[in-house]
């Protein structure tokens, strides 16, 4: 299929471009402010579909927004007329087209066009009147609160916040992307046509909340403690944060605590999920020679030879277990054995440590018995 990218160098067509980049079913076609609008025909002769992303959203002269986005739609409606083919279209709207601002009028008039076309030549039209979207590449101090917070929390720029508890409706670039593409992967199979288009999810917050979070993530650097970024918004907003990072703060340093023994490092805690750390043992030595009550952790060797001793406090049982770093292996510390890992072979040995709970120097549930 032979696609037609209005708008190319804009946010959403930048994430939509990555998405289709590695189709080898698709063919894309651009248009942008460096084209003329003489080229319209041409391009629009050429392709199957047309995701119509191009507009001004902000300018100090008002005429900007009649040429960027009522204009612009007339002369790509032309430009289909001509051609007479029957070419879906996908609109990126706006929920200002609602209001009678110079923007959101601008955008109403542009839909119309578009409603007009679809009802004189039967042209599939897909308007999707957008909340404010935001993910990588939104451009920062423009008209995204998630991207202006997102660039000066990270770069310790302050950010001003005039009501805290106002509520703003926000999606996610990836779900913007992935909706679009589903669309024009089975437009043939749509036999009924929605007025306007809707992305989920819609998330929902207030704008002193979303600084609130986003702190959070600039926290984890200092405390280590992962905020819960698995899954959806947090997730979403988590990423997003990332690629608003400097390329001199891709990384960070973190603390190693070492020892005749080797080093310990903490790598990441969670809320509720325990911790991550990794350690190193020096050739023929031993670490451990202690037991949990209830803590558990899951240990694996990634290079060299170790051995795993445990012993039972209760039945006064032993066991042993060598692994080797070139056979993967995960070993349990089971809460009432007694246990150690001794380095067995002639290199330094790293091992991956996770444990169910973030250690508490208080509560530390860690006990000496050497085996």
């Amino acid at each position: 299929m032979k696609v037609l990218i209005t708008g190319e160098n804009g946010f959403i067509a930048k994430n939509l471009k990555i998405f289709l980049k590695d189709r080898s079913d698709i063919e894309i076609f651009k248009f942008s402010k460096k084209n003329k609008i003489s080229e319209l025909v041409d391009l629009v002769d050429k392709v199957d579909f047309i995701f119509h992303l191009a507009g001004v959203n902000r300018s100090k002269n008002l005429n900007d927004f009649i040429t960027g986005n009522e204009i612009l739609t007339y002369e790509l409606c032309e430009a289909i007329r001509k051609t007479n083919k029957k070419i879906p279209v996908i609109y990126s709207s706006s929920v200002q087209a609602n209001l009678n601002n110079p923007y959101g009028v601008s955008k109403n008039k542009a839909e119309n066009l578009l409603f007009n076309l679809k009802k004189e030549h039967n042209v599939p039209v897909y308007i999707y009147r957008l909340p404010n979207i935001f993910g990588k590449w939104c451009k920062p101090n423009y008209n995204s609160v998630v991207a202006t917070f997102c660039y000066n929390i990270i770069r310790d720029i302050p950010i001003n916040i005039n009501n805290p508890k106002n509520l703003i409706n926000l999606v996610y670039i990836d779900d913007v992307i992935s909706d679009f593409i589903m669309l024009m992967d089975n437009f043939k199979k749509i036999s009924k046509i929605n007025k306007y288009q809707t992305v989920n999810p819609l998330y929902k917050i207030t704008v002193g909340n979303l600084a609130k979070q986003i702190y959070a993530f600039k926290e984890i650097r200092n405390s280590n403690i992962l905020e819960r970024v698995g899954k959806g918004f947090v997730r979403a907003l988590y990423s997003t944060y990332i690629s608003y990072l400097p390329q001199d703060q891709f990384s960070y340093p973190v603390r190693a605590h070492s020892d005749q023994r080797g080093s310990f490092i903490e790598m990441i805690k969670t809320p509720d999920c325990g911790q991550f750390s990794c350690f190193t043992i020096l050739p023929n030595v031993t670490r451990g020679d202690h037991y949990h009550h209830s803590k558990t952790e899951k240990f694996l060797v990634i290079n060299g030879n170790a051995r795993f001793k445990f012993y039972n406090l209760d039945t006064h049982e032993k066991y042993e277990i060598e692994v080797n770093g070139d056979k993967p292996e995960i070993v349990e510390s089971v809460p009432g054995w007694a246990h150690n890992i001794t380095n067995i072979g002639k290199v330094e040995i790293t091992v991956m440590i996770w444990a169910n709970e973030i250690f508490d120097h208080s509560k530390p549930d860690t006990f000496i018995n050497k085996i």
